[in-house]
């Protein structure tokens, strides 16, 4: 075999030379790529002719969004080419993502942004008689992600491209999304997100880099020629893992990273003599059970196969990944000496935690190094992002199902927990049985289960939250033991979002304004946005700052009507609560305010309040039989109201189906009020409440996750706070909290929780809602909506107030926008580098 000798890094842990180099935006910002339109405009053509085969008389708008999208493909990836090169003649070090989803969005307007092309593609496209914009609303979003943890992997691959990091992502390419979402009679009804229906012109596909993954089998020890013996998976089954890759364009085009997606296949698609002897079926039995691994995002795991796709689907993406990364690494490098210094790892949260021991696997079983220099690799390497502060949410597997997949691995995992209990926690420890058995990554009962976020600790060198709340938290009440262990693992990295998605493309009103104002280089420094707050104060641009808003909320209110057929006032409040639907997010805590503001209006038609427009958006995991009732109960609520002339159109209640990134798109920036109103220590970050407080959305919040770092930046007079903060939320529930003890104390209330839970909105179905009532009262109201009520109806009240008082409102708008400089993911992503990661900018000349 030819030995290549590892090459010297540029830079070796130098954190002075990491925070002054070229993670620093530059001054002289430029981007690099050609941005000629005629070219770009003959490209279109011509992908439209030789790559899709269309005549331009008969193309489609979908055709012409595709060959689009080509053209700018193009330019890209001559970026992504010269990028791949300089990392490779530096064998420079890279961070490896590991995520289960990713949650892109519509790509064409972020990279055309990115690279510098949007006026020359919006003015080849006029020369063409076609509109960017509407091409821009043909493109379907890849489904490969949910909620919050997908979206922030996305922007975290899109500040990694900007600041010149070498960087790969890696996931599961799903042939389906989460779902489609529809609202059929007020609930929540999926139908298949079949996202790749059409063609997708940015992904790539590469089979020949094609891994082999093995599951299921059993292990036996087998001995050598020399007497000694070492376990062997055997009677195992293989599939494949078919790469995807997705460019990652970073702001400026300077830096072209790539995501890649592996898709499974079956290692023999077809049995031909089968199929011959008549066995039509049968003959792809194989191909077809070989492509469920990578066909739906997060399946059902109510049910124990559901549980067992899971399983197999997240090993699937780490091992085809680990076995990518080590085949780039011996491509490059001799040995394994210089692997923790070329090779960064980073969990996102515990779906990828398999990893661990497959890394341990391969280096034993495959690459024959001993325990302690595997181990000793893997310390190295891994790190480690907690998302959830839910105890329910860690993930656990139970040992049988892990043994029934996964056997060699469950051996591995054994003696990972052998050698850290007898090693580590005895010398901490010596002769406590009971924090061995709190810290054991083997939880006893029947059956055991495998505590895969307590693996995920004692294997990484880096274990963060991401908020400081959260971190704290994460010390002193998740894992408070492995903190005492290891007191200089835990750190925090608040959490963040692009700019360049979240404000420059997604509210081109409000950008150009803030251009206009304060130049265009705000979107690689955030923090330039604090050059807005000399004109808070400022009457011309306090007006041209809401003529904005107003033209966004025009914009939504056009969206509203064609999606839920009801016409809303753009001069009301817009307020806004869009996130994954769940009752510690508490949108059942809004929908009580709303009933009680309804009783008021029908009680006192002159009551005095500001008219006002609640929208909502969010799904509801399938199996999560109590979200989809609050989903439902918002419908009924909203359609009494919306039809009631008693209440002159003083409330209006919207749910928009299917809510994505588009959808999010277009809401965000037409919102007055932001709801982050979360029970208190539940919350990790949130990163809605930074993109809605980005686009100048006032936060109505709980001090919970992110919420209080918001309030740090922007200032408590620009901010609304209400309800029990963590330390009383402890002190309620360990003196025995009673929801009835406010059910009966408030009138308000329990007419409101009475009605929510009555037949009156429902009268098809009587007993639709009164789970709701049942999950408040009877069921001890786990999340204390019923103990946040009053405290949340007199700060709603403050806010009506505050907005009458339009100089104010304004005023506190454009503060929301202009201190929110924190909040980028750019800044997330600096501190990974310099202080998790140790990885080093490599800028890529032209």
């Amino acid at each position: 075999m030819k030995t290549i000798p590892t090459k010297p890094s540029r830079a070796k842990n130098d954190k002075t030379n990491l925070t002054e180099r070229a993670l620093k935006p530059s001054n002289g910002f430029k981007f690099n790529i050609d941005s000629d339109f005629e070219s770009l405009a003959t490209s279109i053509l011509n992908h439209l002719k030789y790559t899709l085969a269309r005549h331009p008389n008969t193309a489609t708008r979908r055709d012409w969004s595709l060959s689009t999208s080509m053209a700018v493909r193009d330019r890209i990836m001559e970026r992504f080419i010269k990028t791949m090169d300089a990392h490779n003649a530096e064998n420079t070090r890279r961070v490896y993502y590991l995520s289960l989803e990713y949650l892109m969005g519509r790509l064409l307007s972020n990279n055309l942004h990115s690279a510098g092309l949007f006026e020359a593609t919006k003015k080849a496209l006029a020369t063409l008689g076609l509109s960017l914009e509407g091409l821009c609303q043909e493109e379907v979003e890849m489904g490969l992600g949910n909620g919050g943890l997908g979206r922030l992997a996305a922007c975290f691959l899109d500040s990694l491209a900007t600041l010149d990091l070498p960087a790969i992502g890696y996931g599961i390419h799903y042939e389906f999304g989460l779902f489609r979402q529809e609202i059929l009679n007020g609930k929540q009804v999926e139908h298949p997100d079949n996202w790749l229906q059409f063609p997708n012109p940015w992904q790539i596909m590469r089979p020949e880099y094609a891994i082999e993954v093995k599951i299921y089998g059993h292990v036996e020890e087998h001995f050598d020629d020399f007497g000694e013996g070492a376990p062997a998976w055997v009677g195992a089954k293989t599939i494949l893992g078919v790469p995807w890759d997705l460019p990652i364009c970073g702001y400026g085009a300077s830096t072209v990273n790539f995501l890649r997606l592996w898709e499974s296949r079956a290692s023999e698609e077809f049995d031909l003599a089968v199929f011959f002897e008549g066995g039509y079926v049968e003959a792809v039995r194989e191909k077809a059970e070989g492509e469920t691994i990578s066909k739906v995002l997060y399946p059902n795991d109510k049910t124990e196969s559901g549980k067992e796709l899971r399983l197999v689907q997240q090993y699937f993406f780490v091992s085809c990944s680990l076995q990518d990364i080590i085949r780039r690494y011996r491509n490059l490098n001799a040995g394994w000496d210089a692997f923790p210094e070329k090779i960064a790892l980073h969990l996102n949260d515990t779906h990828p935690s398999v990893a661990i021991p497959e890394l341990l696997r391969l280096l034993i079983d495959v690459e024959h190094l001993d325990w302690d220099r595997a181990w000793q690799i893997c310390r190295q390497v891994f790190a480690y992002t907690n998302h959830t502060l839910l105890p329910e949410a860690l993930e656990k597997w139970s040992v049988p199902l892990f043994k029934k997949v996964l056997p060699r691995h469950l051996q591995i995992l054994y003696e990972i927990n052998r050698r850290f209990l007898e090693e580590e926690v005895e010398a901490q420890w010596p002769g406590d049985n009971a924090k061995k058995s709190d810290l054991s990554l083997i939880e006893e009962g029947r059956p055991k289960q495998i505590r895969m976020a307590h693996l995920s600790v004692v294997a990484s060198h880096s274990v963060n939250g991401v908020a400081a709340l959260h971190t704290k938290l994460l010390k002193s009440h998740l894992f408070p033991e492995f903190d005492e262990l290891y007191p200089s693992k835990f750190n925090n990295k608040t959490n963040g979002i692009t700019p360049r998605r979240w404000l420059k493309a997604c509210n081109p009103h409000l950008s150009v304004l803030i251009d206009e104002t304060i130049g265009g280089d705000w979107p690689v420094d955030l923090e330039k946005l604090h050059n807005l707050e000399p004109y808070a104060e400022d009457k011309d641009f306090q007006r041209r700052f809401m003529a904005a808003k107003k033209r966004n909320k025009d914009e939504l209110a056009t969206i509203i009507a064609e999606l839920c057929h009801v016409e809303v006032d753009t001069e009301a409040i817009f307020d806004v609560q869009v996130k994954r639907l769940h009752e510690y997010k508490r949108q059942h805590l809004n929908l009580l305010h709303i009933l009680a503001l309804y009783r008021r209006l029908l009680h006192d038609p002159d009551y005095d309040m500001h008219p006002r427009v609640f929208i909502f958006a969010a799904k509801a995991a399938p199996g999560y039989d109590l979200a989809k009732t609050i989903i439902h109960a918002i419908n009924a609520v909203g359609a009494k109201i919306n039809s009631d002339p008693r209440i002159g159109g003083k409330i209006k209640v919207v749910f928009l189906p299917n809510y994505g990134i588009t959808l999010a798109e277009r809401i965000i920036p037409s919102a007055d009020v932001s709801e982050q109103i979360s029970l208190a220590g539940k919350e990790a970050s949130g990163t809605g409440n930074m993109k809605l407080a980005l686009n100048g959305a006032v936060t109505i919040g709980t001090l919970d996750g992110a919420n209080v770092e918001i309030q740090e930046e922007v200032g408590e007079e620009n901010i609304f706070i209400f309800g029990h903060t963590v330390e009383e939320v402890e002190e309620r529930q360990k003196r025995g909290y009673n929801p009835f003890d406010h059910y009966y104390a408030n009138d308000e209330l329990r007419h409101a929780v009475d009605w929510l839970g009555s037949n009156y909105f429902t009268p098809e179905d009587p007993q639709a809602l009164a789970p709701l009532r049942r999950n408040l009262l009877e069921g001890g109201d786990p999340f204390l909506v019923l103990a946040d009520f009053e405290s949340y109806l007199a700060t709603h009240r403050e806010i009506d107030l505050a907005y009458r008082d339009k100089e104010r409102w304004a005023r506190t708008a454009i503060l929301n926008t202009a201190r929110m400089g924190k909040f980028s993911t750019d800044r997330t992503i600096r501190e990974y580098a310099a202080e998790v990661w140790r990885l080093d900018p490599l800028p890529v000349e032209d």
